[in-house]
């Protein structure tokens, strides 16, 4: 009977550890115990601090009785029958609760999170294709711009005009931002036609590598105008789009390349793209920029390019498009908006997966049960020294 004592302490330890898990792991478990279960913690390596718990649980429960007072008496004989009461009982609680909150804090702080399922959507959009003339004749003045494509533009010395590259790489730049579900890829053009970026998703790519589009980087001797539909329309050949478009960008006459015009139609026809022919300028004189005067300030001169707007009216016609004509920034700008207008969108299937941080549902009892805590030793297990 001499271990009678000790033995109900550890059974009432047992019970209270019982308990306090229960009450503590109660409200995750009931209100996302699959989640939990199946969680993915971002901070997995903290879990390790969990491996310190038996030890502020011995602490808390076994540990106290080492840091109670003591005093030296001459018998214990009027200390047989005492201590005794609830107090005596509920000693060992607080220490089983400072355990299992610090298992619930770390648990939080390990941030376990839950991949939601996909969310699918249904998004509207384009497969396009933008053609941009790189000719000599894209160094030509075009002015007008509007205030909100300046910021596309490169900075230029003073004095210096916008070209009308300056403007095409602003609006197509401007398009490109204005985009959410439409797959854009570019085309540029001189004596030959060049891929710059299939159609994608990715516009921050696309943007960066039109922004760094300058004259004479490609053969600008020419303006092959068929070779740039057919390469464009094979880009958009596999596309499975409803609405797929080809935006040709120029100031000039097709008079380079392997590819007729007409025939570069005839195979967008073929595979359902729709060409829509933006030309820039009239065919009058423009002014372009042949050195500088005696004082180092640019020095501009007249120049015609011939365009052949029957042409690319025939082109955009033949494919269901349509054509445009610009004279300024502006108009230019105006031209790509009216083309939207008129596409008609396809839906695209799109999945978005989000994740949902759990921390809050361990982090919610274990404030609960450190608050109980420090209640129960303030008022119900009050001692001193």
């Amino acid at each position: 009977m001499k271990n009678h004592p000790r033995l109900l302490r550890a059974f009432s330890i047992a019970g209270f550890t019982l308990l306090i898990v229960g009450v503590g792991f109660a409200y995750p478990l009931f209100a996302r115990g699959d989640e939990l279960l199946s969680a993915h913690y971002q901070a997995p390596w903290l879990l390790l601090a969990l491996l310190v718990i038996p030890f502020v649980y011995w602490r808390g429960i076994w540990g106290e009785d080492r840091r109670m007072p003591r005093l030296r008496i001459g018998t214990l004989l009027p200390l047989s029958v005492g201590p005794s009461g609830v107090r005596v009982w509920l000693r060992d609680l607080p220490g089983v609760m400072r355990a299992v909150t610090l298992g619930l804090f770390i648990l939080s702080l390990s941030r376990p999170v839950d991949t939601l399922h996909p969310q699918t959507t249904d998004e509207e959009g384009i497969d396009i294709v933008l053609a941009l003339d790189m000719s000599g004749s894209m160094q030509a003045v075009l002015d007008n711009v509007p205030d909100d494509l300046k910021r596309f533009m490169a900075e230029k010395p003073r004095g210096v005009r916008p070209t009308r590259l300056d403007a095409a790489k602003a609006v197509v730049r401007d398009f490109i931002a204005r985009r959410k579900s439409d797959r854009i890829g570019v085309v540029v053009f001189g004596s030959s036609a060049y891929v710059l970026s299939p159609p994608t998703l990715d516009y921050h790519l696309v943007d960066a590598l039109v922004s760094k589009m300058e004259l004479n980087l490609i053969d600008a001797s020419g303006t092959a105008i068929g070779d740039a539909v057919g390469v464009g329309v094979a880009r958009l050949r596999k596309s499975t789009a409803k609405s797929k478009a080809l935006i040709l960008l120029t100031d000039g006459d097709n008079n380079r390349g392997k590819l007729a015009p007409d025939y570069a139609a005839h195979l967008a026809n073929t595979v359902g793209v729709k060409l829509f022919t933006v030309q820039i300028g009239q065919g009058d004189a423009s002014e372009v920029q042949d050195g500088v005067d005696l004082l180092g300030q640019p020095h501009y001169a007249p120049q015609s390019f011939p365009v052949n707007p029957e042409l690319l009216q025939r082109l955009a016609t033949t494919t269901g498009g349509a054509m445009y004509v610009a004279t300024d920034a502006k108009a230019l700008q105006a031209s790509f908006h009216d083309v939207l207008n008129k596409l008609e969108k396809t839906k695209l299937e799109a999945s978005i997966a989000s994740y949902e941080d759990l921390f809050g549902y361990y982090l919610l009892p274990g404030v609960l049960l450190l608050a109980a805590e420090a209640l129960l030793r303030a008022l119900v297990l009050r001692r001193f020294p």
